[in-house]
């Protein structure tokens, strides 16, 4: 059986590999975001302002990646430079695990959210709004968001002939916000097991008195 000392030199290891891993999935989110704002490597859309509103909201920016990196900062700090938990600050050690949980929490949540909402809309791109206003024909919006009877997510023969430019936005559109929506997934599930780790930590430092 474990001793505290072994327990609390594992709880401090894992903070260490979580505060690593979370700053590791932060720089994805924030790589992912990025290369959402610019279609085909094309430039030209973000400076003509046709660049959608979930990829200009820029949650996996300063969400899934400032707030997350900060947290993981912080989680890191409390394995490699102060210990887990320190016995003379049980308290401090713990606000400390809170905040750094509540705060890639948040983060993270925004960014599985805005990746949620965003996949539901569809991607930003010129259609033929004949269909739905006969008034104008070329526009650019959502068109997927008036398809009430399918669902483009399932029905990949819209994926092609649905919007015009940029060439593949729904592959674009549909490849990197699924990134973004596994990245805050598995960023939640490591805030959840950072949690429990600094429970555990914070248990054993007690019992050790």
């Amino acid at each position: 059986m474990l001793s505290s000392p072994d327990v609390m030199a594992c709880s401090r290891t894992c903070s260490c590999i979580l505060g690593l891993s979370l700053g590791t999935t932060a720089l994805c989110a924030a790589g992912t975001n990025m290369v959402l704002l610019f279609p085909n490597w094309d430039v030209t859309y973000l400076l003509r302002g046709l660049i959608g509103k979930h990829a200009m909201l820029g949650s996996g920016l300063w969400g899934g990646g400032l707030m997350v990196l900060t947290a993981a900062t912080l989680i890191s700090l409390m394995g490699w430079r102060y210990g887990c938990f320190s016995k003379s600050w049980p308290c401090r050690s713990i606000l400390t695990a809170l905040l750094s949980s509540g705060l890639a929490s948040l983060g993270a949540l925004i960014c599985f959210i805005t990746s949620g909402v965003a996949l539901k809309d569809g991607p930003f791109c010129m259609f033929d709004g004949s269909p739905f206003n006969q008034t104008q024909a070329w526009k650019y919006g959502y068109p997927f968001q008036d398809l009430h009877n399918r669902n483009y997510l399932y029905d990949h023969s819209l994926w092609n002939s649905v919007c015009l430019e940029p060439s593949k936005a729904v592959i674009w559109h549909v490849s990197f916000f699924s990134t973004l929506l596994c990245i805050s997934l598995l960023q939640i599930l490591l805030v959840v097991i950072h949690l429990i780790n600094s429970f555990l930590g914070l248990f054993y430092s007690l019992c050790e008195k």
